[in-house]
């Protein structure tokens, strides 16, 4: 059995159903920590229609909150969720700015880790954090059938 996030008439993602209902929600606990619905329509008869606006400005504010944490357990928790979220987005045709998420983040970062050992821990450098998730989630969309 498999399930389908589709835009439109097409199919970006047809997961199985364990990994369809995982996604899914996490998709309602990252709604809640950005504050945001996420475009990503309610599962009805095994198919779900994402909204390409609203997806976008929730992976913008995922992508930007992202960038202004330097805390390793949230980003460990987060990372599975966005390059999965970044393999959709890409197949949506939504195109991320990544030179505006690269720079470094206006205002206080968020989720900062303190080390006795090391201070307050930095996000990584923008074009290395950037490139990474990119890698990241070329590889993960092999693994993502349509």
């Amino acid at each position: 059995m498999s399930q389908y996030f589709d835009l439109g008439e097409e199919t970006l993602w047809n997961p199985s159903n364990g990994a369809s209902r995982m996604f899914r929600r996490q998709v309602s606990v990252f709604e809640a920590e950005l504050d945001l619905p996420s475009g990503i329509g309610p599962m009805e008869n095994d198919e779900c229609q994402m909204d390409p606006d609203a997806f976008e400005t929730f992976l913008n504010a995922l992508l930007n909150q992202h960038r202004r944490s330097g805390h390793t357990v949230w980003l460990a928790l987060c990372e599975g969720f966005t390059i999965t979220a970044l393999v959709l987005a890409e197949r949506a045709g939504i195109e991320v700015d990544w030179a505006r998420h690269e720079t470094v983040p206006d205002g206080p970062l968020r989720d900062v880790q303190v080390s006795a050992v090391r201070g307050t821990a930095l996000p990584a450098a923008g074009a290395a954090w950037a490139a990474d998730l990119r890698a990241r989630s070329r590889e993960l969309a092999r693994h993502m059938p349509r």
